[in-house]
Order: C-alpha cells, then structure tokens, then sequence
C-alpha cells in the first residue's frame, strides 16, 4: 500500500505528490516544519506541537495557512490514510511559488505539506546500554529556536556524529551547551538535573518540556541554566531527547564512559516516568 501525504488541499500516493521547482522551500529553504508523534493512533501532545509550529511561522513572517482546528483534522486524516499504530507526523509549510528573489514575494500561496510514517522509538536494547555521542562547535545562525527547513548545518553536524559511529553530536558554543543536531541534551552532575535554558539558540523541544514537568511532579532536583562544557565532560549522566528519541542516555562521549558507562539511576527513573506519563495521555485521548 503506498503513502497516502497531503499537498495543498489534497491526499495522494506519496510518489504523486509535485512542487514546482520555483517553490521558496526548494530554492531557499524557506519554510518550517513541525513533527508530532503518534501512539495507538492518538497524536502525542498535539496542542504543543502545533503552539511551536506557529510561533516558528510567526517567527519568519510567514501566514499560518490553517486554524489549529484545521490542522487538527488533517493530523487525524494523515494517522487515519496509514498504516502503523504508532506514526510520526510531518507536517510543512513553505512559502510559496515565486521568482527567484531573496525579498519575500507579494501574494504568493504557502505549500503545505503533510505526511506520517511509521514511528520507530529506540529498541530496549538501545535503552538498556544506552548510545554514544561526539562533541563539535555549534556553527549554526543565531535563530535555532526557529524549527525551519534550512538544516543544512544540522546535517552536516548530524554527519559527524555519523562518520564516529555515535547517534549524535553534543554541541557547545562559546565555551557552553546548546543542544544536539536534533534533539535538546541533559546532563545530571551531583543528583541535580541540568538543562540548558531556552533562548535563541536551542530549539524549545516538546519532550524537553515533559523531561522537566515530570522532574517537577516527581520531586527532582533540577535547574535550567547555562551549562558549561567542563560541566558536561564531568557531568554523571548525559541524556538525549526529542520527539522520537523520546529519552536516551549516552553512556559514551567522544569515546569515553558518562559516568559508569551505564545508563545512569536517575535516567532511568525520569525514563519510567515518561512511559508511565504517555500511556497515561493515550488512555485518556482514548
């Protein structure tokens, strides 16, 4: 059975589906995306996935082209055209068809594009031993709270965690933690969690924000603030998350243990939480 994906105002074979050439997310990757995760078919905190995706349209000056009830219904059209129980949303809008010019366009129609394909969340096995990851200097712009299509930079940081055999790349910029290639990071140093607090600089994650309201209920200690990089090479648990990782621990950082080398007590408290809290969502959107 072929992917069914949305394109302006129409649900189609994914092979079917055409932009012209001119579109502004082809020539310049002008546009912003958003991912919602799906589990047993019930989009997983959709009302905050689709508040981020409008602050990134209002961000770069771009007409949100649906009413969040709108998008809504296609998120639920989307999971319904598919297959998989369990599925990741991806949702884009660009803007638009113009003349190749950098100044915005006058009258031009956003894209919009829609697709959902199954989700793969990491395995136990992955969660038991944990991944690795490398370090590299984060040389991205200065609008990373933006969620835009333009991931060049993100890619070629992703590529370097890739050609080390890691699962992703921690990176630091001016001597302090931003965030992974495409996930935020965590470090817990002396029982305390630490997060890097949202600025301009690390994109406002979605399981970021559940990874600290479960801390809170929980009676965790934890601080977001600026995190030096001294702090993350000593740190005794180092965390991956995001919307399909969900929460990993990286038990190796540029080839050394985190910690014990074993995903760490703390991790895997907050890690219990966190599938205890989304079956707890699922049951109620039931």
């Amino acid at each position: 059975m072929s992917e069914i994906v949305y394109l302006n105002g129409e649900f189609m074979p994914l092979e079917d589906a055409r932009i012209p050439v001119l579109d502004r997310g082809f020539i310049f990757g002008d546009g912003v995306y958003e991912v919602i995760p799906v589990y047993s078919r019930h989009p997983f905190r959709l009302r905050e996935h689709l508040a981020r995706f409008k602050r990134s349209h209002e961000a770069i000056r771009l007409e949100y082209p649906m009413t969040d009830a709108d998008w809504t219904e296609l998120v639920g059209e989307l999971v319904a055209r598919n297959r998989s129980d369990d599925q990741s949303v991806y949702l884009q809008v660009t803007r638009g068809v113009a003349k190749r010019d950098h100044a915005f366009p006058k009258g031009a129609t956003p894209t919009v594009f829609g697709m959902s394909g199954p989700l793969s969340t990491p395995a136990r096995e992955v969660v038991e031993h944990g991944v690795s990851a490398v370090s590299a200097v984060d040389y991205r712009w200065q609008r990373c709270d933006i969620k835009s299509t333009s991931l060049l930079a993100n890619c070629l940081l992703r590529q370097v965690a890739a050609d080390a055999g890691a699962v992703e790349v921690v990176m630091f910029r001016d001597g302090f933690l931003t965030e992974g290639s495409s996930s935020n990071v965590f470090v817990v140093q002396n029982g305390i969690l630490l997060a890097t607090p949202k600025n301009n600089l690390v994109l406002p994650g979605i399981t970021y924000d559940v990874v600290l309201e479960l801390a809170q209920v929980h009676g965790l200690a934890h601080e977001a603030r600026p995190v030096s990089e001294q702090e993350v090479r000593a740190a005794d648990e180092i965390w991956v998350t995001s919307s399909t990782k969900e929460v990993l621990a990286v038990t190796s950082f540029d080839g050394k243990p985190v910690g014990s080398g074993k995903p760490g007590s703390l991790f895997r408290r907050i890690y219990q939480y966190y599938q205890d809290f989304k079956r707890t969502v699922m049951r109620q959107a039931a």
